[in-house]
């Protein structure tokens, strides 16, 4: 992995999602929450993960974040107005920065040669979904089906 690669990716996907816990227009941080995802799939590239990086853009660039900024769209009557700066949220911030500098700071250290593995390839993830974790897959299937259900259900205006 390239050293100048990742400080790049690395200071983008940081200041975007610093970005997005303090910026005061609401529909900027979505959008910068969005960026931070994009500099996330941009790791998983350059470990060369690519399956997961695609579904990284696919599910939250192109699912989750698409349905925050609708959201805010659909919903706030006042996109205009400003919201106020959150200390709770930089406290909270700083606690989970000190976790896990905590948490680094105690992990023994990994050997430097790695032992090699066998790439996975999508072929192989597809052939895996569809022999030996079908039943799982079936059953996301069922649960993303009743949840887009219910879902519809709470959204349609009752006709009277």
């Amino acid at each position: 992995m390239s050293t100048v690669a990742f400080a790049v990716i690395a200071i983008l996907t940081l200041a975007a999602a610093l970005a997005a816990a303090t910026l005061q227009k609401l529909m900027h941080a979505a959008l910068s929450f969005a960026v931070m995802f994009v500099g996330i799939s941009a790791f998983f590239f350059l470990l060369g993960a690519e399956f997961v990086g695609l579904v990284q853009i696919f599910v939250y660039i192109g699912a989750v974040a698409v349905l925050i900024v609708f959201t805010i769209l659909l919903t706030r009557d006042d996109t205009g107005k400003v919201r106020s700066f959150n200390w709770g949220g930089v406290i909270v911030a700083i606690a989970v920065f000190a976790g896990l500098v905590w948490a680094i700071a105690k992990t023994k250290s990994l050997p430097l040669t790695p032992s090699q593995i066998e790439p996975i390839t999508v072929q192989r993830i597809g052939e895996l979904l569809m022999t030996n974790y079908v039943w799982p897959l079936q059953c996301v299937g069922v649960l993303l089906t009743a949840a887009l259900i219910g879902a519809l259900i709470l959204v349609m205006e009752e006709k009277s």
